[in-house]
């Protein structure tokens, strides 16, 4: 598995990530949606230049100009509820795109432990097609893996799957590499170190579902 982090380099995203973080931009929920709705703009454009290419013949009104067109066939998904900002933000770029959706979540056992459930999958056939899988956060990476598995065992194995995740932890990172095939990339704006007991990442921004569409019991 491949790791991509743009937050690596100076520009625009960088600002988009620390408005996320910041706790007193955080009360808009409408502003914290649409940056992630802008951050995921910004990952599908970089995801468009790994993508392969066709020469076409566009007509225009005085003439025909050879245009290098994106060829590959593109699911976009993501795991319910926090990422849909993210996942709407990367099919307003592939807007022609297949979708799909998980249902993944912590069920908590005892203490701190849990495990991931997926109650609900929905997904077009990914054989041949590059997959875009969408989390806002990667604490542990065990309901990314989750949800990637559900897809491929619903709908089959991708061409290439790129994981689309703004803030990570290194732990998920390390946790990946080992459970994740050569065919993935991963992208990412910024990676924290810490994770709590809890598997909660710091600094890391808080509960992104919650605070994109507010709390829930």
């Amino acid at each position: 598995m491949d790791i991509i982090n743009l937050g690596e380099g100076n520009s625009v995203l960088n600002s988009f990530i620390a408005q996320m973080r910041d706790k007193k931009v955080q009360k808009d929920s409408l502003r914290f949606r649409t940056n992630l709705h802008r951050v995921g703009q910004i990952f599908a454009y970089e995801i468009s230049k790994k993508l392969n290419y066709t020469l076409k013949d566009v007509v225009t009104p005085l003439g025909t100009a050879p245009m290098q067109l994106p060829a590959d066939k593109i699911v976009v998904s993501t795991i319910l509820r926090a990422g849909l900002p993210l996942h709407d933000g990367i099919l307003s770029y592939f807007e022609n795109a297949g979708n799909a959706f998980i249902a993944a979540y912590r069920k908590y056992d005892e203490g701190d432990k849990f495990h991931i459930n997926t109650e609900y999958c929905t997904t077009p056939r990914l054989e041949g097609k590059v997959l875009i899988l969408a989390d806002t956060m990667l604490a542990t990476g065990s309901s990314l893996l989750v949800g990637y598995q559900r897809l491929l065992l619903d709908g089959g194995e991708p061409a290439h799957t790129h994981l689309v995740c703004p803030i990570a932890c290194t732990y998920a990172l390390d946790y990946l590499k080992k459970n994740m095939p050569e065919n993935v990339t991963l992208w990412t704006a910024a990676v924290d170190e810490e994770l709590t007991s809890h598997s909660y990442i710091v600094p890391g921004l808080g509960d992104a579902g919650d605070l994109a569409y507010g709390e829930k019991l």
